[in-house]
């Protein structure tokens, strides 16, 4: 996420230290959270991540935010198509979660692409959502409904 053409596309700020996401990663990793936190890993080389953070009010617990990211270098080599598909399978069959919601700038169209390839469709657009090179630029919101919502299975009497 220090590149660069990565950071530019999330909500991250440059040069974040070792110890920054050290301490981000071991909060995430407390017995009370439930945040998944994926990694794609190729050589030994971490080239991509993703995290899925469910939310925290009561009444949307049903729902997570997704975030995830790869290196310039492993683009368009199906790391992020690995990440998406094992938290929509995470999702829909162990986490709970009935919506996933995430931003995503409306110039990056691979990432649109791959959103919707999972079935995330577009909510909505927020104007000057975040500042990117010096600019205010906007970003779209999406959102993917589990497309089999589970019901429970109860015995007949």
């Amino acid at each position: 996420m220090d590149r660069p053409e990565v950071y530019a596309n999330l909500m991250q700020l440059p040069w974040p230290t070792e110890a920054q996401w050290a301490a981000r990663i071991a909060e995430m990793a407390q017995p009370q959270r439930n945040d998944l936190q994926l990694v794609a890993e190729r050589d030994g080389r971490v080239v991509g991540s993703l995290g899925l953070h469910p939310a925290s009010a009561l009444r949307r617990r049903h729902s997570a935010l997704l975030g995830i990211s790869v290196d310039v270098a492993a683009q368009s080599q199906g790391v992020g198509r690995a990440l998406m598909q094992a938290a929509c399978d995470y999702a829909d069959h162990w986490g709970q979660i009935l919506r996933i919601e995430l931003t995503v700038f409306v110039d990056n169209l691979r990432a649109r692409v791959l959103y919707e390839h999972f079935g995330f469709r577009l909510e909505g657009t927020h104007r000057a959502y975040a500042l990117r090179h010096g600019q205010y630029a906007d970003v779209h919101a999406m959102a993917r409904l589990h497309p089999n919502p589970p019901a429970a299975a109860w015995p007949k009497e």
